[in-house]
């Protein structure tokens, strides 16, 4: 067995150590959070861990009932919704809302992922998507109230840089992202709308000049990388990836997102 030894100098000038990993948990998708047993889960990782947001995928699936067609008439029930944000309010966390996948009555192909099914296609017609996204923020400011809401974070898609989740292209993914933060800034001009959710720190620059450009709200930049991003090959398992790992390159590549950022909250 090695021996590692680990050499401390107290004398030397100490400095701030913020939780940052603190700020956010990840789950699996949304039906998950009406579960009991998740329930108790997260209020565990809250009290012990630390934890103050959560995210996860699928919030707007067909399993959630947010919006149905019943006989060509679009039906909104924001039932199934509300009981997760008051379960993590009264346990004194808030979500992380990433807006997806896309319900199947406004989608525009039948590309799924998972085995829930998400649709990941862009919608038929986008100023239907808006209604939806207007509708349910609404819905959320006058149930909890505006000065709550503006605590949360709105996230518009997951990774649309794989086809795997946007079998689409990039401007698709922009024309979403205008549609989504004008139908949420038109609720209230102060709640925090971002993007571009991409894997491996990707579309940061495009996504910051199109909002310049386009004269769009970026309130906050995310934005996903895994230390197994650019190692091996796919299909490998993720030790023998990780073997090959090198030290501290999820901060060198953190450091390097929040340099290309200009200024705004990195995620």
């Amino acid at each position: 067995m090695r021996t590692v030894e680990l050499r401390c100098r107290l004398s030397e000038t100490t400095g701030a150590l913020p939780h940052f990993w603190e700020h956010t948990v990840g789950s699996g998708h949304a039906p998950l959070a009406l579960r009991a047993d998740w329930q108790e889960q997260l209020r565990r990782c809250h009290e012990e861990l630390g934890f103050r947001h959560v995210r996860f995928h699928g919030l707007l699936c067909d399993d959630v009932g947010i919006l149905v067609d019943e006989r060509d008439q679009l039906l909104y029930s924001f039932f199934n919704a509300d009981q997760i944000w008051d379960f993590l309010l009264s346990i004194g966390m808030k979500p992380f809302i990433e807006l997806s996948f896309m319900p199947t009555t406004l989608a525009s192909g039948d590309t799924t992922v998972f085995h829930y099914r998400g649709n990941v296609t862009p919608p038929k017609d986008y100023k239907q998507w808006a209604t939806l996204i207007r509708k349910l923020v609404t819905h959320w400011v006058e149930r909890y109230g505006v000065e709550e809401v503006r605590t949360w974070f709105f996230e518009v898609w997951n990774e649309p840089n794989l086809q795997a989740f946007w079998p689409s292209t990039q401007a698709d993914y922009f024309k979403l992202y205008r549609y989504t933060v004008q139908a949420i800034k038109e609720v209230d001009d102060r709640l925090q709308v971002g993007g571009p959710a991409t894997a491996k720190n990707e579309w940061i620059e495009e996504f910051l000049d199109f909002c310049a450009t386009n004269h769009l709200a970026a309130d906050f930049v995310s934005t996903h990388h895994y230390p197994t991003d650019a190692l091996g090959s796919v299909g490998q398992d993720t030790v023998t990836q990780l073997a090959h790992s090198q030290r501290s390159m999820l901060r060198e590549w953190a450091q390097d997102s929040h340099r290309r950022v200009r200024g705004r909250p990195l995620y």
